[in-house]
């Protein structure tokens, strides 16, 4: 089992940023997406799918119900993709993370 710390840690970081974000800034454009929100919503998805994959499930939508649940879809998916993910996958999905956090 490869240590998942990092990514769990860089995760529940982005999660706890979105939580704490004001509706302007959450609504905010940044390179690449309509908003703040939408960057997120978009990793959040990323990692879903992954997830999914990993497990051999078919691909489930993770669906928008607002800027303010953010920071939880990114914590949820997040950590379900730590739970399947293999060192590879963890290493490629904290890449991930960290490529959304620098555009926030």
């Amino acid at each position: 089992m490869p240590d998942q710390t990092p990514f769990t840690a860089a995760v529940d970081r982005l999660a706890d940023r979105f939580r704490s974000m004001p509706q302007s800034r959450l609504l905010g454009a940044v390179p690449g997406h309509p908003s703040r929100a939408a960057a997120g919503l978009a990793l959040a998805r990323r990692l879903a799918a992954t997830a999914l994959a990993l497990e051999g499930r078919p691909a489930q939508d993770v669906p928008d119900v607002g800027p303010f649940a953010i920071g939880d879809q990114l914590a949820v998916t997040g950590h379900d993709l730590a739970a399947v993910a293999d060192a590879e996958a963890l290493a490629a999905a904290l890449a991930d993370v960290e490529a959304t956090e620098a555009v926030l």
